[in-house]
């Protein structure tokens, strides 16, 4: 059974860059309306570094597969800019299953959800790898 701690969550903002339609729309909705979250989301990276600065969210939900830009050097910019360095980071991806730990702990990832996804549960996973509920 979860439980949700004595914060309140329910005022997060999240910033979701990814450049799928369907993921986006997906992923913001079962975020807004299941997890009662503020969602901003970017269509690429550069939109995403910006609005990261501009937002400062609580949590960056990523999609490793956007194409425009390697994701980890949109990670390396996100660490390296002292507005959005800690910002936890949560990977959205078919493709993270092959990543080395130790990278994910030199980029400080602060966890992985596999695609395809539950819907249903996203948000209780996001919450759980960012500790904001208790599981």
């Amino acid at each position: 059974m979860t439980t949700i701690k004595e914060i309140d969550i329910s005022n997060r903002m999240i910033l979701l860059i990814d450049d799928e339609i369907s993921v986006k729309e997906i992923v913001g909705l079962c975020l807004k309306d299941l997890g009662g979250w503020n969602v901003v989301i970017a269509d690429s990276p550069l939109d995403g570094l910006q609005r990261a600065e501009l937002f400062h969210p609580d949590a960056i939900i990523l999609d490793l597969s956007i194409r425009t830009m390697n994701s980890f050097r949109l990670i390396e910019q996100l660490r390296n800019n002292p507005q959005t360095q800690a910002i936890p980071i949560v990977l959205l991806s078919a493709k993270a299953r092959w990543i080395d730990p130790q990278v994910l702990r030199q980029y400080q990832i602060a966890g992985i959800i596999l695609k395809p996804f539950d819907p249903v549960t996203l948000h209780f996973q996001i919450a759980a790898i960012l500790g904001w509920i208790e599981s």
